[in-house]
This record gives C-alpha cells, structure tokens and sequence, in this order.
C-alpha cells in the first residue's frame, strides 16, 4: 500500500469519526452543525500540511536525483574527455 493512500484513508476515517461522534453527541441542530463545520476546517488545514509536507518531500527527492544524475553526467563527460585525449595521444 503507499503512503499517498494509507495517509488518505487515515485522514478519512478520522473524519468520518469526528462527523459521526459530533452527530450523536447530544447538542442541538445549530451547535452541531457549527460543530461540523469546525472539524472540518480543521481537518482540511490538516490535509493542506500534509500535502504541503509530501510536496516539500517530494521536491527535495526530485532536486537530490536531478544532483545525482548531473553529477554522472559530468563524470561521463570527463571520462569520455579523458579517453578521447588517451586515444589522441596514442595516435599521435
């Protein structure tokens, strides 16, 4: 399972408590729904942060592989350099 997934259906079935628990607790139709409707604003700002975080990781995965691979790609040049100058050399 990812992780995309497992935190979705985390924060689902957290909401769904939430909701459900607020329904039954005994208050009235006004306090519940305001009830509600801060629980899910709450969650949502939830939601907002860990995606914001997943990007953050995200991004600084791609920037580390996007490094690794400018790294090889210099070390390729240099060694290509390197046996271009050898076979010159070797001809010359």
């Amino acid at each position: 399972m990812s992780s995309s997934k497992l935190l979705s259906g985390i924060l689902l079935g957290a909401a769904a408590g939430a909701v459900v628990g607020i329904l039954f607790a005994p208050d009235n139709g006004k306090e519940t729904r305001k009830k509600i409707a801060k629980k899910g604003g709450d969650l949502g700002e939830t939601v907002k942060s860990k995606f914001n975080e997943l990007g953050d990781a995200l991004q600084e995965k791609y920037d580390n592989i996007r490094g690794e691979a400018n790294d090889l790609m210099e070390k390729g040049k240099d060694k290509a350099n390197d046996v271009r100058q050898e076979a010159k050399n070797s001809f010359a």
